[in-house]
């Protein structure tokens, strides 16, 4: 058997890749993150064994993963956005090589790429940005040195902000000095679900806009000039021949 930690997308159902629904479809047993993965992603399945893990603990979950084991049955075990990110399996990976239990990951539509979508923006342009930096908000786990919001705001690329919509105030005051009170920033709440909401701004009056929204844990912040940019160079990509010699 295998344990698949699928990748279910950022809400909605459709942003889950072929093979993360193939598996959800074929798998025995579905674990699900029930507070942030929607029902209709597991719509098809034919499981003879579903769980909501959101009211589990560490090893409630492994022990549910190693009983499917001895099984022998596959498990779909989806996580929001993609895995890898944010989606805590490595302590789950960690426990499972203990048991010698195989497994393997299905990436998903991350929030930062849904938010983009529905923004409709590039993250990446010429002369603007060409990097992308995710990180979260220190809030109850410190940040690793070198990683506080104040040294990735100094090279100022665009900044995706995780699980920290409740601290707005504070990642303000330590990306301002770096990015300027003119700097666009959007905020993205609950990207491609029906109830989404977003609200555009800047870092000198986002805080005001967003005043008595409720805006959850379950917003993605993105700061950067590349939000609503127009005045920027022209890719090599789609150049004319004379460029040719560019994109071999």
């Amino acid at each position: 058997m295998t344990v698949y930690f699928i990748g279910a997308g950022p809400g909605d159902p459709e942003l889950i890749t072929v093979k993360g629904q193939r598996l959800v479809r074929s798998c025995p047993v579905i674990l699900y993150a029930g507070s942030l993965v929607p029902p209709a992603v597991l719509d098809g399945h034919r499981a003879h064994q579903v769980v909501d893990t959101a009211p589990l603990d560490l090893d409630a979950i492994v022990t549910l993963l190693a009983q499917a084991h001895r099984r022998g049955e596959d498990v779909a075990r989806l996580h929001s956005g993609d895995p890898a990110l944010y989606g805590a399996i490595g302590e789950q990976i960690r426990r499972l090589r203990v048991l010698g239990i195989p497994y393997d990951i299905v990436p998903g539509v991350t929030a930062t790429a849904a938010s983009a979508a529905t923004l409709g923006v590039e993250l990446t342009l010429p002369s603007v940005s060409q990097t992308v930096i995710l990180t979260r908000f220190a809030a109850k786990t410190d940040m690793p040195p070198g990683e506080t919001l104040g040294e990735l705001a100094r090279h100022r690329a665009t900044l995706a902000i995780h699980l920290g919509v409740r601290h707005l105030a504070r990642i303000i005051d330590e990306v301002l000095p770096f990015y300027g009170a003119d700097c666009p920033v959007a905020i993205v709440y609950r990207a491609s679900w029906p109830d989404e909401r977003k609200v555009v701004g800047t870092l000198g009056d986002i805080v005001a806009r967003t005043a008595g929204l409720g805006l959850e844990r379950t917003s993605l912040i993105l700061i950067g000039r590349v939000l609503g940019c127009e005045d920027f160079t022209e890719s090599t990509l789609y150049r004319g021949a004379a460029s040719a010699a560019d994109r071999s």
